[in-house]
């Protein structure tokens, strides 16, 4: 953050509206004149507009650039001045004037003008004037708010519609041309609203409060607006905080920061502007639209709108050779050529600055993480977990007594002669030639792949019921060709994926089925029931393998698969993730068939950090991973180490409430994607939506509301191509949303009597 103009000035500016634009900024003088700097060349001197005989409480610059329109009001009158009219009459020795669009207004608030700047829009007590900026003419009045309106901002991609705010904590939508409100929202928050934000790339509306809120709203259709999203940036602080100690190495700055931490002040949203440059268009960072800048009283926020998380802070107090500490008011015209101009007056002090933000540094530092990868860097530690082996148990052969004995080669009273003394062959073998082959003696085979450019099935393929058994739990085989299905009758059915036929049954378990997982060779599959018992089965064999009883787990199991190429069992279950060690014996004793033979040895168990309980966690078996992702009671998801046995790290209040539901990009033997795709996975939790986070960053990278804000998910997959998430729903609908376009499909599947699970 630079400094590049620092003023003095006669009186307190804190709560007053500055101008800014790319090339001039304006601030008050004596109360009634104006300056106006250029912001090119601050050594220049400034340019003196006089005409007020009040004082001035108001001032914005137009939208275009040419000409430079400066709109500045008082309790007398609205007067819009052109920039280079003024400063050429100024050089030929004249006084500047500028053209009076409105009188006795009242005590103005804010100016702002429309996109085309032929309309201004003035904000006094809990009215809004619609005036003309070429003649002294008063097009509309709108008054319909309880309280002081505090700012009103024109649509950019609808002239004719206008969004007011108001210290009685709603906004209305405006149509201009009928003078009525389209649309009013209910009351957002107990402190007044200061600021509100066009956000043109997606048609959002963004709003702010005095305690730090922030609302995103969907403006497509005015009178369908419906609120996106919801932040609070003291919330964001702290989880940025948190996040920025896990990842910190420095002990003593984090006892400094947590020092800083207890002195907790109030964020009052006094400025949003969008945190993109014009000059931006290169495929790395096609994201920026969705970043916002934030100005509060103690610094600069960048926010990613698309995630709900603060990208990083700015304090002034990090930067001592600024002229302020506080801010009372800010103006943040758009970025352009990688930088971004900030106008901001001091909250205690008279003193105005005009700041220089480098979007480069931002870039620099969303681009950092610490490097997480699902792929191995490098091979297993001597004294990792997963080098685990059973002990091989040496065979001792008595030493036989005696030489060798003649004994028989078989056990037959007659042996076929070799045929030597046979007469010899007189004819030679001849082949069969010009045989027809039958072409439909040898199956074709046909390599199919997952159709990663096409659309997502929207059809309904087959129906199969279970009764009034629900589903609590299903997966696909490697292959796609079964299904298995865990029902609340404490049952698993084994189907075809055609679900055609009577399935398979498998009993054992005394209470619903929790968790079904299939191996890689798809042998073997298991099974986890809320008894708190699990139990391995063999492809076609009528009883498990293994059964893990017997008081082995003392809480309920919240998941269990097979993990690094099958040669580990993952469980979790309370606070622990525990890892088997397990050798499948299918032979039995004709007359001890109740003792199995298989064994299963645990290797460790991993606990959670501060010992919270297991919500959900996830693993990859497809291929050798190190990482496992577990989420917690306490809303934190942890990152293990499975080859160092630690807890790498830790993301905390991953949501706002625990999150229930993880599923990471697995890969398919039937698609090929880039090695950086596999390292995205996904969260659920009830009220707070969907999130995608990329565990190179250990960001969040998208999030996606509760299906436009009607349920609440129960679970979700990623396809193999990577390309669309499914979800299902407490609204017994199942969801499919495309990552590609942003936006759900408008089919959903629908089974009117359960919630779905995918």
């Amino acid at each position: 953050m630079l400094e590049k103009l620092s003023l003095t000035c006669d009186r307190l500016l804190s709560h007053l509206q500055l101008a800014c634009c790319l090339s001039h900024c304006g601030v008050p003088l004596q109360g009634k004149d104006l300056l106006v700097y250029s912001n090119t060349d601050t050594e220049e001197e400034p340019l003196l507009l006089t005409g007020h005989h009040a004082e001035i409480s108001a001032m914005t610059f137009g939208n275009r650039g040419r000409p430079v329109l400066l709109c500045s009001a008082s309790a007398d009158y609205v007067i819009v001045w052109d920039i280079e009219v003024c400063r050429r009459r100024t050089q030929e020795g004249k006084v500047a004037a500028g053209k009076v669009i409105g009188s006795l207004l009242g005590d103005v608030v804010y100016l702002s003008f429309c996109v085309s700047d032929e309309r201004v829009a003035a904000c006094s007590g809990a009215a809004v004037y619609i005036l003309s900026s070429k003649k002294h003419e008063v097009i509309s009045t709108l008054s319909s708010h309880l309280a002081p309106v505090t700012s009103a901002e024109f649509c950019p991609w609808s002239p004719d519609i206008l969004v007011t705010i108001s210290e009685d904590r709603t906004f209305k939508v405006w149509d201009l041309k009928t003078e009525a409100v389209c649309f009013q929202s209910f009351v957002l928050s107990a402190s007044p609203l200061l600021s509100v934000f066009f956000l043109e790339e997606n048609r959002h509306l963004i709003t702010g409060s005095t305690d730090g809120q922030l609302w995103c709203f969907s403006l497509s259709d005015v009178t369908k607006c419906h609120m996106v999203t919801k932040m609070d940036l003291q919330k964001m602080e702290k989880r940025h905080q948190m996040l920025q100690r896990n990842v910190s190495h420095d002990e003593s700055a984090v006892t400094e920061q947590s020092a800083v931490d207890n002195v907790e002040t109030s964020k009052p949203v006094l400025k949003i502007a969008s945190c993109s440059s014009n000059m931006d268009t290169s495929n790395d960072h096609k994201r920026d639209n969705s970043r916002l800048c934030v100005g509060s009283t103690d610094g600069l926020y960048v926010v990613d709108l698309a995630t709900s998380e603060l990208l990083t802070a700015i304090y002034f107090k990090e930067y001592t050779n600024l002229s302020i500490t506080m801010a009372g008011s800010w103006f943040i015209p758009p970025g352009q050529d990688d930088s971004m101009l900030l106008l901001a007056s001091s909250l205690f002090t008279q003193c105005v600055v005009l700041l220089e933000v480098c979007l480069c540094d931002f870039r620099e530092i969303w681009a950092c993480g610490e490097g997480f990868s699902v792929f191995p860097s490098s091979p297993a530690l001597p004294e990792s977990p997963l080098n685990a082996e059973f002990k091989k148990k040496e065979i001792h052969q008595p030493e036989k007594k005696g030489g060798i004995k003649e004994q028989p080669l078989v056990f037959h009273s007659r042996v076929k002669s070799s045929g030597y003394t046979n007469a010899p062959r007189r004819t030679m073998f001849s082949p069969k030639t010009n045989v027809q082959k039958n072409s439909f003696s040898k199956k074709t085979h046909t390599k199919t792949d997952y159709p990663g450019d096409d659309a997502a099935p929207t059809i309904p393929h087959i129906h199969q019921s279970t009764g009034n058994r629900p589903v609590y739990c299903l997966q696909y085989s490697g292959d796609g060709k079964q299904i298995l299905c865990g029902l609340g009758d404490s049952s698993v059915l084994l189907y075809k994926s055609s679900l055609t036929g009577n399935p398979t049954v498998y009993t054992g378990h005394d209470k619903p089925v929790s968790s079904v997982s299939w191996s890689l060779n798809r042998q073997r599959w298991l099974s986890a029931s809320e008894d708190q018992t699990l139990r391995i089965w063999t492809h076609g064999g009528p009883e498990p393998a293994i059964i893990m009883g017997d008081n082995t787990f003392s809480k309920p199991i919240r998941g269990a698969q097979f993990y690094y190429l099958d040669k580990f069992l993952l469980v979790g279950s309370g606070p622990s993730l525990n890892l088997y060690l397990y050798n499948v014996d299918i032979t039995r004793d004709d007359i001890k068939r109740y003792k199995q033979r298989s064994v299963v040895r645990l290797v460790r168990s991993f606990m959670t950090t501060s010992a919270t309980d297991i919500t959900a966690w996830s693993a990859i078996n497809d291929f050798f991973s190190h990482i496992v992702l577990v989420c917690g009671s306490d809303r934190s998801i942890q990152v293990f180490d499975m080859n160092k046995g630690t807890v790498a790290s830790e993301l905390p209040d991953a949501h706002s409430r625990a999150v229930h539901c993880i599923t990471q990009n697995k890969g398919s033997m039937f698609s090929t994607q880039a090695p950086d795709s596999y390292n995205l996975f996904l969260t659920n939790a009830v009220t707070d939506g969907m999130k995608i986070w990329d565990l190179r960053t250990l960001r969040c990278v998208r999030r996606y509301e509760n299906h436009l804000n009607r349920c609440h998910p129960c679970s979700s997959a990623i396809s193999p191509c990577g390309s669309f998430i499914a979800t299902g729903s407490e609204d017994n609908c199942a969801y499919v949303y495309d990552i590609r376009s942003s936006s759900y499909l408008p089919q959903a599947f629908r089974d009117t009597r359960t919630q779905c699970s995918v």
